[in-house]
Parts: C-alpha cells; structure tokens; sequence
C-alpha cells in the first residue's frame, strides 16, 4: 500500500506498460484515472481494477485539460501524473523521412507529455507536493537503440524536458522524473510493423526469446520491471529523487555482453594473431 489514498493519473493505460501501471498502482491502494483512445478496452481494464477510464487522445492539449478538470473535480487533487502514452514511428532513411510521421511523434510523445505537465502543475504547486513520471527509452540516449530515427529524437525530446520541468517545478515541492525502458516485451513491436492493435498485442509473449538475446540479463524486459520503478518514483519513499531518469534494460545501453565481446578470444585479439 505505498501509494494508499494517493490519486494519480495514467495516460496510455489500455493495454501494454500502462495497463500494467494502472494495475499495480490500484494494489498499492492509490485512486488512478487513465486514458486511451480504445474505449471498449478501456472500459474493460476499468472493470478488471476499479480504476475509472476516461477516452483521450494524449497529444491533444483539449483532451489533457479534460482528463485533469474531471481528476480534480472528482478527487479534488493529483499526487502522481504518469505520462506513458506513446506509438511507434516511421522507419527510414533521412532522405525519406516522412516529416509528417515526425509530426506526429512529437505530438503524441512531446507535446501530450508537456501538455498533461501544464495542466496538472497548477493544482500540484497549490498543495505543495506530487510526482509526475515521464517514459523515455534508452532510443533517446543513444543512437541506433530503434529502427526510427524519429522515435529517439522524440524519447530524447521527453527525457530532456524532465529535467528541465524538474528544475522548475521542484521549488514548489513537485519532483518530476522519467524512465527510460530498453527491450519490454509489449505489442508496441508488432506495432511498428504495422499490425493491427489487437494482433500486434498478441505478439508480446512471442518476442520474448529475441528479448532475452539483447542485454547482459538473459531475459526479457516485463511491464512490471517498469510498473515497479514507477512506484518508486511515484511513492515518498523517492522524496529526494528529481530529474532523473532511471533506465531500466537489463543493462543493453552498456554495450555487448561478455560472453560476446570475449568469443574466440575478443576483436583485439584477433588483431594479433
């Protein structure tokens, strides 16, 4: 019960990380309102954790401002805002980048995190405290960790506005921090191949084996790896912790695993042979 009596907000809780999010934080006692755009299955992760759904578009400041108004006029507080919501993005060369895929990136990723920011903050310097929890990705780190140059320019995006909302926000008591996940076996994969939501969903156990091949930890990232820190940061027990961003990978943004880099006696080895 680490977040009991606490009333948070989820966006992009319908299915992946954030359902998992909207779960784990309803268990440790906290009054959660999410959002997504998929109202039939909104409604069922409402049903199946007691939490209430409200259908939005993330990256429409309209649909932030709705989501924060009804919050406040229900509960008459926010203590934790997590922005999860995102999509995958287009794949290409520079030369044939679609800029309006771009656009969109920065919408749904930048301007819905900012946009859910501006309009929780007011009500959260009154009271004096709140956590707000932003998703980043090791993509935004360090280049070549996506298929989409776009989708790590946005990531990188998010987890610099963190820091820069950090330094803001905490003289008034609200700590602001992000989490950056490497390899989560979730749909947003089958996603970005272009499947349909609820096919590209069915494929989360199945990437699990390739997920398990890419960081020293030999398994896959799971949504309670990222749930669990959320937690944290959105509990007091993080009470010290201000723009930060906690990557959690399995230690995939270090480089190649020992036993790779040292097979057949290393690359520098070989030189000398």
């Amino acid at each position: 019960m680490r977040l009991e009596n606490k009333i948070a907000v989820v966006t992009g809780g319908t299915s992946g990380i954030g359902q998992r999010v909207v779960e784990r934080f309803c268990n440790e006692g906290a009054k959660v309102v999410f959002t997504g755009r998929r109202a039939g299955r909104g409604k069922d992760v409402a049903q199946a954790t007691g939490a209430t759904f409200i259908e939005a578009d993330t990256g429409s400041e309209a649909d932030a401002e709705r989501t924060i108004r009804q919050t406040l006029d229900a509960h008459g507080r926010i203590d934790i805002l997590m922005n999860n919501a995102g999509a995958p993005a287009p794949a290409s060369r520079l030369e044939d980048m679609p800029l309006d895929g771009f656009d969109e990136a920065i919408r749904v990723h930048v301007r819905g995190t900012l946009a859910h920011i501006k309009h929780a903050a007011p009500s959260m310097r009154a009271q004096g405290s709140g956590s707000i929890v932003n998703v980043g990705s090791v993509a935004g780190h360090r280049a070549g960790y996506s298929s989409s140059m776009i989708y790590g320019i946005a990531k990188a995006a998010v987890i610099h506005l963190t820091r820069c909302a950090a330094m803001e926000l905490g003289e008034d008591g609200v700590r602001v921090n992000s989490i950056s996940p490497g390899g989560i076996a979730t749909g947003i994969f089958g996603k970005a191949m272009g499947m349909e939501i609820e096919q590209a969903e069915s494929t989360a156990e199945k990437v699990k084996e390739v997920l398990a091949t890419i960081q020293a930890i030999p398994r896959a990232g799971l949504t309670d790896d990222i749930a669990s820190a959320a937690i944290y940061l959105a509990g007091d027990e993080a009470g010290f912790i201000n723009g930060e961003d906690i990557v959690i990978d399995g230690g995939m943004i270090w480089g190649r695993r020992y036993s790779e880099a040292t097979k057949g006696g290393g690359t520098w080895s070989r030189l000398f042979e």
